[in-house]
């Protein structure tokens, strides 16, 4: 707590009416965001925005304008969720949340993380070949593989990070029927197993767009056993519950990147549906790799939690009970 002595007072003035109207957000509310975040007072007068608060709180106040503002700058309309998670990332680093907002060409909007976790996961899938995120439920780590991996895949020609074909896969673990034994060819045995990931692409780009990259075979889907011998070249692959992959899986999988190519490896470390006795691929894995360079290890965590407020507490209350 800062006493009044160290408080201080400090305003921003926009030339703009409009801007500082979308600044401000409905009724003030992105204003509201800020003084609960930063234990300081926030109000408007005309075009002017005035902050009072402590040292540290002004610099961090002074941040988020500058997110805020350019937001405002690019087209968009700060919500109130958008205030907070440039919140949560100017508790730690000064930088800007537009660093890591995921645009997608074609797509609903833009993805920004919810919190500084979150924007080290997207900045180590921008920066590195593969990528692991490990988190319980509701951290957004499919959903950011997905952002991300349509934003490359949907780039524009020019664009360097252009990637010509994005595939999913997710290992098939039996609960007492075999694959083959189920109706249907094999991507309508394999969907249900993909169904989130096709959730997740289906918040962020039109269903006819999906559609067109399936026809097109931009978009393509497989069951991890049919990786075995493939070199998969300039595309992005993502491996979503990865916790249920075996040691000889994932190293299957891990060697079949190809030039040009980016993996993005999904998992829960508490949701192993494995046989006892058999060790996750998920964490035998980063166990052996997290020193080698190009490769990066996200790790969310509850406070990461996006989905919805009660997965925090529902999350806490079993890991509080084992």
């Amino acid at each position: 707590m800062s006493s009044d002595s160290d408080r201080r007072t400090i305003s921003v003035a926009l030339e703009d009416p409009g801007q500082c109207a979308s600044l401000c957000g409905p009724n003030d509310s992105n204003l509201r965001v800020i003084e609960d975040s930063l234990g300081g007072r926030v109000y408007a007068r005309g075009n002017e925005i005035r902050f009072e608060g402590g040292e540290e709180a002004t610099f961090r106040f002074n941040t988020m304008i500058d997110g805020l503002l350019q937001a405002v700058r690019e087209g968009d309309s700060p919500t109130p969720e958008f205030t907070a998670s440039l919140a949560k990332i100017s508790e730690e680093k000064p930088d800007s949340i537009q660093d890591y907002l995921i645009h997608i060409p074609r797509g609903f909007g833009k993805v920004h993380p919810r919190s500084r976790n979150q924007a080290d996961y997207i900045k180590g899938i921008r920066e590195n070949d593969i990528c692991f995120c490990v988190g319980p439920a509701g951290t957004g780590k499919t959903y950011l593989a997905i952002a991300e991996a349509l934003s490359q895949i949907l780039a524009p020609p020019t664009s360097q990070k252009k990637m010509r074909k994005l595939i999913l896969t997710r290992p098939v673990v039996e609960a007492g029927e075999s694959l083959g034994f189920l109706p249907g060819d094999l991507i309508q045995k394999i969907n249900p197993y993909l169904r989130p990931l096709y959730d997740a692409m289906e918040a962020l780009i039109p269903f006819d767009l999906i559609r067109k990259m399936e026809e097109d075979h931009i978009i393509e889907i497989a069951p991890l056993a049919y990786m075995r011998g493939r070199s998969l070249n300039h595309s992005i692959i993502i491996l979503d519950e990865a916790q249920n992959t075996t040691k000889e899986q994932m190293k299957m999988f891990l060697t079949r990147i190809g030039e040009g190519s980016r993996a993005l490896i999904t998992g829960d470390a508490t949701q192993v549906d494995l046989p006892k006795r058999v060790e996750s691929g998920l964490l035998h894995a980063i166990s052996i790799l997290k020193d080698i360079q190009g490769i990066h290890i996200a790790r969310l965590h509850t406070i990461d939690v996006v989905r919805h407020p009660l997965i925090k507490k529902i999350i806490d209350a079993y890991e509080a009970e084992t």
